[in-house]
């Protein structure tokens, strides 16, 4: 582990728990609009690839309906408006859904930077980050192919970013990705729902 990935997951570590106690009442509201708005429980678990292929559960406040079909990215949906809740639409425009990752962040899942992470069952995607060498750091909240087409972007266009980030990889890219992402949020860029385009992937 370089000297930058030591400093930078003790970052990780100190941000998140910094993020999770300022939020807190952020997360309560979230919590209780998703509750109230839908069946269901709060938060949606689903198992991604981090490190090194390794599985791990990632958090997120539910945005979509139980009888949604499970693990599948919601752009490959035919037509995933129908799923989504009645709040779930802003939750995922303005990244909210996301907030519970900062765990994931704590727990050393995650990091605030870096690739996101495929879904266990994104086969395509996850061997072409194994052989682009993707793997080898920790997947983050926001990184630089999502400041750079998010959902909009085909999968080799996609790892290529993924590629440029690791072989990137320091406190400038990371700077760059989170300032990138801030304006991303602002103006939804990116965010694709369902095959035919609209919004954000699960």
């Amino acid at each position: 582990m370089s000297a930058y990935a030591r400093i930078k997951r003790a970052l990780d570590a100190a941000l998140s728990l910094l993020l999770m106690a300022a939020l807190s009442p952020v997360f309560l509201l979230v919590a209780l609009a998703v509750k109230l708005t839908s069946k269901g429980p709060v938060l949606f678990l689903q198992k991604r690839v981090g490190r090194g292929g390794r599985l791990f559960t990632i958090l997120k406040f539910r945005t979509m309906r139980l009888d949604t079909p499970r693990d599948t990215a919601t752009h490959l949906l035919n037509d995933p408006e129908r799923f989504i809740t009645p709040i779930g639409a802003f939750l995922r425009k303005s990244s909210l859904d996301e907030l519970p990752q900062l765990w994931n962040v704590l727990r050393g899942d995650m990091s605030l930077i870096g690739p996101r992470p495929a879904l266990y069952n994104q086969y395509d995607l996850i061997e072409a980050r194994e052989i682009a060498g993707v793997n080898a750091v920790r997947p983050g909240l926001t990184g630089w192919a999502q400041i750079n087409g998010r959902d909009e972007l085909p999968i080799p266009v996609k790892v290529r970013y993924d590629e440029e980030y690791v072989k990137n990889f320091g406190f400038r890219m990371d700077v760059r990705c989170f300032f990138g992402s801030i304006a991303c949020v602002l103006n939804g860029a990116g965010v694709r729902e369902g095959r035919a385009g609209g919004k954000k992937s699960a």
